[in-house]
């Protein structure tokens, strides 16, 4: 519904997202897993045949979206482990292989994976969500949030090995969940009686993928952070962007 805008950038695929469940057969009532408990079962074979990701940590699950033009790929890559479906008109069908009448597409060889930089600032962020009726409590505060106390883009590789802070603020309602990553700093600003979080109240420190805009044809990128997290038995919160990666730890 966005009209056209001189000012807006839009990656030419459409995009499908897949969450994964303990229980596929009861999508509605299971508990969803982490993206490093997903590494080796799902992002690594996707990798090695050459599917792209994006990865959406929120603070109930993860969802990870692949290019609608890779569908075919992605179901044959992992039907062999888990069963899939697809939700059609409110209801989640088993979905096979042989539904999918546009052919399997072999793996390429196997590429040596571009080692990107990645950087750690010392900002701690918090990991959050929020009831949906107590959110106009704080809107007027995400708003100002989300597009005035930001500070101007860094240019890209500008002391990139030398990353002290980062202004990161990620907000997502997806089926009615909100989920919000800030620093924190920015939460001090907010209610505390309305921001939610876990009983820790751990913070999270990020490493951000990238030195350059990373685009969205290469693939591996996830796999090469969340395989080692993932042997290492270290949960993390993922959030791929239209230019960077971004895992909290």
């Amino acid at each position: 519904e966005l009209p056209p805008s001189e000012f807006m950038q839009v990656a030419d695929s459409t995009w499908l997202v897949l969450s994964v469940v303990s229980n596929g057969r009861a999508p509605s009532g299971c508990q969803a897993t982490g993206v490093t408990k997903i590494a080796r079962s799902v992002i690594a074979p996707l990798a090695e045949h050459h599917v792209s990701v994006l990865m959406l940590s929120t603070y109930q699950t993860d969802f990870i979206l692949v290019r609608e033009r890779d569908l075919p790929v992605v179901i044959h890559t992992l039907a062999g482990e888990f069963d899939i479906y697809k939700e059609e008109s409110g209801e989640c069908v088993p979905v096979t292989c042989d539904d999918v009448s546009n052919g399997f597409l072999k793996p390429k060889p196997a590429a040596s994976p571009t080692l990107h930089p990645v950087q750690s600032p010392q900002t701690r962020f918090c990991v959050l969500t929020v009831a949906p009726d107590t959110l106009p409590a704080i809107a007027t505060m995400l708003i100002d949030v989300l597009f005035y106390s930001h500070s101007p883009p860094r240019e890209a590789g500008a002391d990139s090995q030398d990353l002290d802070s980062i202004t990161f603020f990620a907000f997502s309602l997806i089926e009615g969940y909100i989920s919000i990553v800030m620093d924190a700093e920015t939460q001090k600003r907010f209610p505390s009686d309305l921001l939610l979080t876990s009983s820790t109240g751990e913070l999270w420190r990020m490493v951000r993928i990238g030195g350059q805009p990373l685009g969205f044809d290469e693939c591996g990128i996830v796999a090469q952070i969340a395989e080692p997290l993932a042997a290492a038995d270290i949960s993390a919160y993922y959030i791929s962007t239209f230019n960077f990666d971004h895992a909290l730890v």
